[in-house]
């Protein structure tokens, strides 16, 4: 009697198991890709258990190896999804979908909660002249390279990554702002270090 209700229980755990399972890695995918179709949304097939995961590294490999040609359509032309493991992600570029969704009564956006001190600090103009001074070293920065040439093509990216290393190290370290654009620069080192190690890995069951 005993043995037989041994066995009633863990047959009984080992389907409330699999149901979980199946649930979760394909009949709730499944109903969330029912649904967006039915709102008129298009995207990739659910694919088990990971989705388009692996797909989407490899589409991001082959994009870092060569540049973004000047010709390359970039403007975004429908709303679509995709998937990242069991959960869909949606795209959006209809700036009334997204207003929508960043009202309040939808709570997908947390804002911090105002602070009372912070109506008495006087560091706000300090800020500004800092920024100030930044904008003008760079401007004065391309003002050179463009008087030196007839024509110049100035790639834009790093030297607004510099321009934010500038402004973040000046506001947080004062005079010391070398001491803090190295230690802008070693932040991202890690952060291109983390973003590729979490495109080469997939943890399985994680969300």
């Amino acid at each position: 009697m005993e043995i037989s209700l041994l066995y009633i229980g863990f047959a009984f755990l080992v389907v409330s198991r699999g149901i979980r399972f199946l649930n979760k890695f394909w009949f709730r995918p499944k109903r969330l890709e029912h649904a967006l179709r039915t709102q008129g949304l298009d995207g990739t097939p659910y694919r088990f258990p990971f989705g388009d995961a692996k797909q989407a590294v490899e589409l991001s490999k082959a994009a870092l190896v060569k540049p973004i040609p000047l010709s390359h359509d970039i403007v975004p032309r429908k709303i679509s999804f995709t998937w990242y493991g069991q959960e869909p992600i949606v795209i959006l570029n209809d700036p009334e979908s997204v207003r929508y969704l960043l009202t309040k009564q939808h709570n997908i956006v947390l804002k911090p909660k105002p602070d009372d001190a912070a109506k008495i600090l006087e560091t706000a103009h300090v800020t500004c002249i800092l920024y100030m001074l930044c904008c003008d070293e760079l401007i004065s920065k391309w003002d050179k390279l463009i008087d030196s040439k007839e024509f110049s093509e100035l790639d834009v990216l790093p030297e607004f990554k510099s321009f934010t290393g500038d402004v973040i190290s000046r506001t947080a370290f004062g005079s010391s702002f070398e001491e803090g654009r190295r230690i802008f620069e070693l932040q991202q080192e890690l952060v291109q270090l983390v973003v590729e190690a979490s495109m080469n890995s997939y943890i399985p069951f994680y969300e």
